[in-house]
């Protein structure tokens, strides 16, 4: 393997939770830290307060650097303490113009059309390509050449790559799209992604959604890395049919046990989970009956409000289904746990109920005041009938925390887990049960939610112990020291190429 000495890492979800890729990251990094041990480098937006949750600074680091003034220096609070590199890019708006000018002269890249978020991680993107090549500037000893792999994640980190192929041509790069932009909005936008993917052109249909600009840094980021990368062999085509680049090495997704307490402790913190999801649907029902934590049934979903992607929609309608079929004593709480300030009310029956906790759960919101891993230890099963799903994080972590999970064909976690299980993921009994959704068999996976869910509700204690097994069984196989040597294999890939070039 061809290693690199350094390795600088960019996202913008670097100390800085908002999905599932800083659970990549997070997971990762202790991992990394044993083979590279203080070689790897994280750079993520300075956000004050909302990076510093995560974040402890320490000017003692890098010393030999000297550091720019937008830049603080330190330590990202997750298992294995890594460098992160908190970069401001406020002292960039000025420039502006002038940089999309020069990033439509050297690559093409058409920011003319650009709006919301896209000019913040434009800045941001620049501002750590200017960070990174001081940084480098300062490893490099005399003649010696330092051999330094940047590795940077979606379409926000595109201007770090162009910088650094424009202005720091020494180092290798690697690019990692972990869901298309355009893949992303046609599947947000009703459209049948998969009835008609072949004929499906990434420039057009950006055109059509108005993801011009998007679509253009995300293209020529995977067009200009030495390495570029994705999470799935479904998101692989995605990236051929619509980014027109074949990704070179796919890096699929892993978790780490450090995240899941054991023995007594793992029985102790599920139980204050139940304890704690009863009063919260308690205060949210006003149930003339109280929700028992040790008798009641808890299931959920959780991730970004993508209603279509994420298979919200079908949840919700797999739960009302449930009640008309639920004939048990015990009551059933589904928690739908997403971002959503504004959500809808629901009805229910006298014993199935659906609970909106319509926050992040980093351990301060108003409601569970429990981070989201210490809720979801606490449920009896989780459903993710993802439509778009190039990974699959959520129901990877409620199988690592030996809860029963539903995923689909769609989502590249699922299809993973059906391989391993040779096929065997059809109930939640496996563990992992991997349903199959299409553009067309919505109503037909609604009613096999409900009968699945109603089915498994009314096993055994034991049964469903068993079942918690299962899940932690498949979760095992993706621990991160089985899944890193696909990043070796990119490291090696992009250093190559890189010294070819």
């Amino acid at each position: 393997m061809n290693n690199p000495d350094y390795i600088f890492e960019t996202s913008w979800e670097v100390c800085n939770q908002v999905g599932g890729i800083c659970a990549v990251l997070a997971t990762r990094s202790a991992t990394m830290q044993t083979l590279f041990p203080d070689h790897v480098v994280f750079f993520g937006p300075d956000l004050g307060e909302r990076s510093d949750q995560f974040f402890r600074e320490d000017k003692r680091i890098l010393g030999r650097w000297q550091k720019p003034g937008n830049v603080r220096v330190g330590r990202w609070q997750i298992p294995g303490n890594p460098i992160a590199v908190l970069v401001n890019y406020q002292y960039l708006w000025p420039q502006k113009d002038e940089i999309y000018s020069w990033a439509w002269n050297h690559f093409g890249v058409q920011s003319h059309a650009a709006y919301g978020d896209y000019d913040d991680s434009a800045m941001f993107g620049y501002a750590v390509g200017e960070a990174m090549n001081s940084l480098q500037a300062a490893l490099t000893k005399g003649d010696k050449k330092i051999k330094t792999v940047v590795h940077a994640h979606e379409w926000q980190t595109a201007f770090t790559l162009f910088y650094l192929k424009n202005r720091c041509p020494d180092i290798a790069t690697i690019f990692t799209t972990h869901a298309t932009g355009i893949g992303r909005s046609i599947a947000g936008n009703g459209k049948p992604l998969y009835d008609y993917f072949t004929a499906y052109n990434g420039d057009q249909m950006a055109s059509e959604l108005n993801m011009v600009s998007k679509h253009s840094a995300e293209k020529n980021a995977a067009r200009v890395a030495d390495c570029f990368t994705t999470v799935s062999e479904p998101t692989a085509r995605e990236c051929e049919q619509l980014l027109e680049r074949r990704p070179d090495v796919v890096l699929p997704n892993g978790f780490e046990q450090d995240f899941v307490p054991k023995g007594k402790a793992f029985t102790a913190c599920r139980q204050e989970a139940r304890r704690v999801l009863a009063e919260v649907a308690g205060k949210r029902l006003h149930l003339s009956r109280p929700i028992d934590p040790e008798r009641d049934h808890f299931i959920g979903i959780a991730g970004r409000l993508e209603w279509r992607n994420k298979g919200i929609d079908v949840f919700l309608d797999a739960v009302e289904r449930l009640a008309y079929r639920w004939n048990g004593d015990e009551q059933v709480v589904a928690f739908v746990l997403v971002p959503y300030l504004d959500h809808p009310s629901f009805s229910h029956n006298e014993r199935v109920h659906v609970v909106f906790v319509p926050y992040y759960l980093d351990g301060h919101d108003p409601l569970v005041q429990r981070t989201y891993y210490d809720t979801l230890i606490g449920l009896d099963a989780t459903v993710f009938p993802s439509y778009y799903e190039p990974w699959g994080y959520t129901p990877l972590e409620s199988a690592a925390f030996s809860v029963p999970t539903i995923t689909t064909t769609l989502s590249g976690f699922g299809q993973w887990a059906k391989t391993l299980l040779k096929g065997k993921a059809d109930h939640l009994t496996d563990g992992v049960c991997v349903m199959t959704r299409t553009d067309s068999n919505g109503l037909e996976l609604i009613e096999q939610l409900a009968g699945e869910l109603n089915d498994y509700l009314h096993l055994s204690a034991d049964e469903k112990a068993a079942a918690g097994k299962a899940a932690a069984a498949v979760a095992k196989k993706t621990l991160w020291k089985h899944f890193f040597k696909h990043y070796l294999e990119a490291y090696s890939v992009a250093n190559t190429r890189h010294s070819q070039s």
